[in-house]
């Protein structure tokens, strides 16, 4: 892949303007009777950038979107509890409303994409985890106006293809998360690149199946068994022998309540469901964890927000977390794992973008790394 363009070459940027795309769609919560931000991460990532360009003289303003208004002013996905968050860590740079209020952003329209860089001089894409999308303040900016990639947008692209592009070996790979069509794409992709394919959560069941055993009522999807098993034929997939779970009738998650998870071995009964990988598999997956020179983490191997399914996800994360390996973790689910189990700061680099990681992974490039790439003023 040819090199992002740097704003560095812009030079002295006194009295310009720019346009900075970030990725604040941050969680928030009620508390006393309005929303507040309640894992500012996103915005934090992005301080040194904005503390730079206005050091050098620039008027900075960022844009993002916020939840899914379906291009409609929905009140909740309101920016305004981000907007008074970022004030407080840097009030000199001014925050857009919620881009996704217009029908034009998610519909890439070159006249909104236009409206965003009015009065502007400069673009910067610092928001890598929408840059898979090719919305139109990702895309029409960079025919616009000179772009730049930000340092994060620019750290995780480079991180993930040096990955997959001249690993330390041995590289291991670990898939988790619940649907398997979700993820077969790239488990056929780093079958290929990695040295070994740990793969769990709700899609490994389907894989499970293709091997012919009894996976109860666990998730399952027939259209993927085929494929599933030719990846498994090759050889270097680790999928769970044991799992933890419930009768299917039992409720899960966060509040669901107390009663006992059961423990199954490589066949789950009728009238029952994995919820977890069991504690012989979470053993063996740490063990080839630990072995890794180069590992990549995408997804958790069980309902890890329910304490009673945590176990197998907090296996991995501290294996993880462990290795002397060059670690990389991506998506929502993974991240949130590690910071609850508090190894955050024990990997190599936590990715801000799950379904824009994946896709990079997938097919070595972004739509918005590419609107940057082929800019008129490059």
């Amino acid at each position: 892949m040819d090199a992002l363009p740097s704003y560095d070459r812009w030079g002295s940027l006194k009295g310009k303007r720019i346009l900075v795309r970030v990725d604040f769609n941050t969680p928030v919560a009620e508390v006393d009777g309005r929303l507040e931000v309640t894992d500012d991460f996103r915005i934090r990532s992005t301080l040194p950038l904005f503390e730079e360009l206005l050091s050098r003289g620039a008027t900075v303003v960022a844009c993002t979107h916020f939840g899914r208004p379906k291009g409609q002013v929905v009140e909740k996905y309101s920016v305004e509890p981000v907007r008074r968050r970022l004030n407080e860590l840097c009030r000199d740079v001014e925050l857009l409303e919620n881009l996704r209020f217009n029908p034009g952003e998610e519909a890439n329209d070159p006249a909104f994409g236009a409206s965003l860089v009015e009065g502007f001089d400069y673009y910067i894409n610092e928001a890598f985890s929408a840059s898979h999308r090719a919305h139109a303040s990702i895309m029409v900016p960079p025919t616009l106006v000179p772009s730049a990639a930000g340092p994060n947008l620019r750290r995780e692209t480079t991180t993930i293809l040096e990955i997959l592009e001249s690993p330390a070996r041995p590289f291991v790979a670990i898939l988790g998360g619940a649907k398997v069509g979700d993820k077969l794409a790239i488990a056929k992709v780093l079958c290929e690149k990695a040295d070994t394919v740990i793969v769990g959560g709700g899609m490994a069941y389907t894989f499970e199946a293709s091997l012919g055993r009894s996976i109860g009522s666990s998730l399952f999807d027939p259209s993927y068994v085929e494929q599933c098993a030719q990846l498994l034929s090759v050889g270097n997939v680790v999928i769970p022998t044991d799992a933890r779970g419930l009768p299917s009738t039992s409720p899960f998650g966060p509040d669901a309540g107390e009663e006992p998870a059961i423990s199954f071995g490589a066949d789950i009964p009728d009238g029952f469901a994995g919820l977890d990988i069991g504690p012989a598999s979470a053993e063996h997956f740490a063990e080839v964890i630990a072995k890794a020179a180069t590992i990549l983490w995408n997804g958790p191997m069980g309902v890890f927000e329910d304490a009673r399914f945590a176990s197998g996800t907090e296996a991995v994360a501290r294996a993880v977390a462990k290795s002397d390996a060059v670690s990389v973790v991506g998506g929502g689910d993974s991240v949130a794992a590690l910071q609850a189990f508090g190894l955050e700061g024990d990997v190599s680099f936590v990715s801000t973008g799950g379904g824009a990681s994946l896709e990079l992974v997938e097919l070595g490039d972004l739509p918005g790394l590419r609107a940057l790439r082929e800019s008129p003023f490059n």
